[in-house]
């Protein structure tokens, strides 16, 4: 057990005082053994609950909450520490009252581990100013110059010296904005940190990430985060607030965000200027210093901790961090474990539920309990309480489609072959770059934007991106092409290479392509039971499968057309003139069935998902509603300069 000398007497009178007695408890005859306790109940059984105020290097204090497994004190165990900072809340408070689960999952709290969870800088009971996510300095000069790889490291050293029963060794992991706070805990990381789960981690807020996606805002998610996301107004510590519910006043989120009108209006109308956050995020529309100096990946350089990142295929907020993390770690001193997981997940999906599906798709197991047993907790085990082989794969990933697990020793896959899809005349796609040249067109209204989904919803579907998009098929404005029912299978492993060439009569218009399965029309619905025989023993009823003919998004990016050469400097179209945009989805692993087809549809509206463009080249937050113009966008095909998609197939 790691001992400090230097403990607080008020440390040690409370860690004395948890010891529970041991009268009548040794030699006593075995009672009935009783049902395992579960929740919060099995943690007030095995844990004590700790709360202290652990000082930084600028005497900044941070509110952290431990749980020490109670044998630590009736036996002498040791155990190491599992550890999450975040930006929430480390709630409840009270050294009576407990969590109903510890660590990244109820098995976690079973096996036992020291738990701790840190409230950081600036938020609820922590003292000091709070950034959002604080911008990473590489230089520093002194106690002053802190961020948050400073807070970890300090928490970390203060941490092994204190508390009693820990063996010298912390893992870390976070979901979202805790899952910045891994990452970045592990630059420059304390020797006792040995193994960090960024998990869906904020790690680039304008590349891809929360706010933006290639230049187009990501408006819904947004004003709904930032409805319950607040700094506090008296910079104290305190509580959490008491949680203020909104009310659109509608279902329809797409009448609603409409009825907004200028981005600009939302701070009066709806924040009353208390809201700095959303400020932010419309105030700074280029990748400018404020999202630079944000972007974390830029410093994973020389990692020594062991690193697992996690995320889902279908992640509705985060989609885009870890798989940069996870290559620029690869090409920069990486780890010695530096493993990607991915998932049929929505944001943060595969901490809770089964996995088995995700709206209206099918995966065929539990993939989220698969992953948080045979994943994620082997991964702390080994590197924490030196259990198992060691033997971790660069990514294992689930391919869907095929809807299996894989393992692979790089990412993407070494053994894949490039291949290319080019857009064809009559809405085909070709294998083959078409001889005849042509183009399609469509009018884009941006008074009538693009549903991003068909039913009514005010807050983001968490399953948008597995959804169904013949409603969107059918309309004028998105152009929509397919290839042949597929003779064979055909798995894409990686990103997608989007690469249009494209003409507007604006002078800015956003661009929206969607990667689609589109299932053959006798597939059958597997979500549903088998119907009822017409009469005992007759023949099934006819029932018509709502998978028949379903148009699965696989993937899906915006992107604002003013930023095809630079997203710190924008630059208009030059009206009916062709031009070039190029740019990559997040990465793939799925798999379309022979029988299946591949589709691509191409629209200038995805809303509320995105902000509507003006298709003005301008500062869109402060777009009036005389500025909302229509346009013709044009789609270029065939021959050399032809419109394409490329990705890597197995």
């Amino acid at each position: 057990m790691v001992r400090n000398p230097a403990m607080p007497n008020r440390v040690l009178i409370l860690l004395l005082s948890s010891v529970p007695s041991l009268v009548g408890q040794r030699g006593a005859p075995s009672a009935p053994q009783a049902p395992q306790a579960s929740g919060r109940e099995f943690v007030r059984e095995n844990y004590t609950k700790f709360e202290y105020r652990i000082p930084m290097r600028d005497g900044v204090k941070l509110f952290t909450s431990v749980y020490i497994p109670k044998d630590v004190f009736t036996d002498g165990r040791t155990y190491p520490i599992m550890m999450q900072r975040t930006g929430y809340n480390v709630a409840p408070y009270g050294i009576d009252q407990y969590r109903a689960t510890l660590g990244p999952s109820e098995l976690f709290g079973r096996e036992k581990f020291i738990f701790v969870y840190q409230d950081i800088r600036g938020r609820f009971m922590s003292e000091g100013d709070y950034v959002v996510i604080r911008p990473h300095k590489p230089l520093k000069n002194g106690p002053r110059d802190t961020d948050e790889s400073t807070d970890t490291y300090d928490t970390v050293e203060w941490l092994i010296h204190t508390l009693p029963g820990n063996t010298g060794k912390v893992g870390m992991w976070g979901i979202s904005q805790p899952g910045f706070y891994a990452t970045a805990g592990m630059i420059d990381a304390h020797p006792a940190l040995v193994a960090v789960s960024p998990q869906a981690p904020v790690t680039d807020y304008y590349m891809g990430d929360d706010s933006y996606h290639n230049g187009a805002f990501m408006l819904a998610h947004r004003f709904n985060f930032y409805q319950g996301f607040r700094v506090r107004e008296v910079n104290e510590p305190h509580l959490p607030p008491a949680p203020a519910p909104f009310s659109f006043g509608t279902p329809d989120g797409y009448e609603f965000y409409l009825e907004l009108g200028s981005l600009a209006n939302a701070d009066e109308k709806y924040f009353k200027h208390k809201q700095p956050l959303w400020n932010l995020n419309i105030d700074h529309t280029t990748y400018d210093e404020v999202w630079q100096s944000r972007a974390i990946w830029k410093y994973l350089k020389n990692i020594r901790p062991a690193v697992m990142l996690v995320g889902g295929w279908y992640d509705t907020e985060d989609p885009q961090g870890l798989l940069r993390q996870h290559q620029f770690m690869k090409q920069n001193g990486p780890p010695a474990v530096n493993m990607l997981v991915m998932g049929p997940w929505n944001h943060g999906g595969f901490a809770r539920g089964d996995g088995d599906r995700l709206g209206n798709v099918n995966f065929g197991s539990k993939t989220g309990a698969y992953y948080r047993e045979r994943i994620e907790l082997p991964f702390f085990l080994y590197f924490l309480k030196g259990r198992g082989d060691g033997k971790f794969p660069q990514a294992q990933v689930f391919q869907t489609g095929l809807n299996q697990w894989r393992r692979f020793d790089s990412w993407p896959p070494a053994a894949t072959k490039p291949a290319t899809i080019w857009l064809d005349a009559r809405g085909r796609i070709a294998w083959q770059q078409p001889a005849e040249t042509g183009v399609d067109e469509y009018l884009s209204d941006p008074n009538k934007p693009v549903p991003y989904i068909g039913p009514l919803a005010t807050r983001v579907l968490n399953s948008y991106m597995t959804e169904d998009q013949r409603f969107a098929a059918s309309r004028p404005d998105v152009l929509v092409y397919r290839t042949e029912p597929l003779d064979r299978d055909v798995s894409v492993f990686g990103p997608v290479h989007v690469d249009l060439k494209v003409s507007t009569t604006g002078t800015d218009s956003d661009f929206d392509v969607k990667i689609i399965d589109v299932y053959p029309n006798d597939t059958p619905d597997y979500n549903t039971p088998a119907p009822a025989p017409a009469a005992p023993g007759g023949p099934p009823a006819p029932a018509v499968s709502m998978m028949g003919g379903y148009q699965q998004l696989v993937r899906g990016e915006p992107f604002r057309g003013k930023f095809r050469k630079s997203f710190e400097k924008p630059a208009p179209f030059e009206p009916g003139k062709p031009d070039r945009i190029a740019f990559d989805m997040p990465d793939i692993a799925h798999t379309w069935r022979a029988g299946h087809r591949i589709m691509v549809q191409i629209q200038s509206s995805w809303f509320p998902l995105t902000d509507r463009n003006p298709q003005k080249f301008m500062e869109i937050p402060k777009a009036l509603s005389t500025d909302f113009v229509r346009a013709t966008q044009r789609v270029y095909f065939g021959g050399a300069e032809g419109s394409r998609i490329s990705f890597r197939v197995e």
